[in-house]
């Protein structure tokens, strides 16, 4: 028999006669695959969408518009509070941020420097101040500040009166938080920075204030300026100090007009006026960080 006959040879070719028969798999195309891919990606996308704005619909229709206006947005409530809530109430908040945020800042980066420092006690004191008043609310620690000093020094009295207790009730705590920030823009400084600094003949001291410190304070400034924010919303608490019609602050403010004008429409005020200063400062924030980024 002819080789070729024996092993199923047709024009040339070998082929298997004893092997089943088979069928080759059909492959997807690769980009019929990225299409289903992407297809369902716009579908859960419309879908998210869908269900935002049917939950914002919902909202605004079962909501009682003309209620809500006479409840939260009553444009004579409003009207009476001014000028008072910008000129004593919000220059009050904006004096009580700024002089916490200063005491804190230096207190911060004293504490961050003893954090750093090669004095073992220095070490010591400056992380157990740290841990105490990063645990402590600020509100007992302005409890404290406020009714724990006179008790504990009945002849001496807290310079400023309601300023300085403020001053110092949210700076000791804004200092905690502000101690680890910079210990951790002077510890993200290159050692090499200071190494090029010594070997140029500066002390230690000298390269600590000429170069560490203010590559170490533009890496922190973000931080630093939530910071400021969060200060900001906390001056709310000092009426816990018994403050006057002079020292008063923007929540206090808006409590008393609330319970004079049994509306309350004097909270969305102040509301308002907290975001005209946090929400500038958030966008800082933002760009600052972008701009980082964009250095790094």
């Amino acid at each position: 028999m002819d080789r070729r006959e024996a092993g199923g040879v047709t024009d040339g070719s070998v082929t298997d006669t004893n092997s089943p028969a088979t069928t080759a798999p059909v492959i997807q195309e690769p980009g019929r695959r990225r299409l289903g891919r992407r297809r369902r990606e716009r579908l859960v996308r419309a879908a998210g969408y869908a269900v935002f704005v049917l939950v914002v619909v919902g909202v605004a229709a079962a909501a009682d518009w003309q209620r809500l206006a006479d409840s939260f947005f009553r444009v004579d409530v409003a009207r009476a509070m001014f000028p008072g809530a910008v000129t004593t109430a919000l220059r009050n908040t904006i004096v009580y941020t700024l002089l916490a945020f200063a005491f804190g800042l230096v207190l911060g980066l004293v504490l961050a420097l003893m954090r750093l420092s090669t004095i073992a006690p220095y070490r010591w004191f400056a992380t157990a101040y740290i841990e105490l008043f990063r645990g402590l609310p600020r509100l007992l620690v302005l409890f404290m500040v406020g009714y724990g000093i006179p008790q504990a020094f009945p002849d001496r009295e807290i310079p400023g009166g309601v300023y300085g207790a403020v001053t110092l009730g949210l700076g000791a705590t804004a200092a905690a938080y502000m101690a680890e920030t910079i210990r951790a823009g002077i510890q993200a400084v290159p050692k090499g920075q200071t190494e090029a600094a010594r070997s140029l003949g500066m002390s230690h001291g000298r390269a600590m204030v000429s170069i560490v410190l203010p590559q170490a304070f533009r890496i922190v400034i973000p931080p630093l300026t939530n910071e400021f924010v969060g200060l900001t919303k906390d001056t709310s608490l000092a009426y816990v100090l018994g403050v006057t019609a002079s020292t008063i602050e923007l929540t206090k403010f808006a409590g008393d007009a609330l319970n004079s004008q049994v509306n309350p429409t004097p909270l969305v005020v102040a509301g308002l006026l907290y975001l005209a200063i946090t929400l500038p400062l958030s966008q800082l924030v933002r760009w600052l960080e972008r701009r980082a980024a964009r250095e790094r």
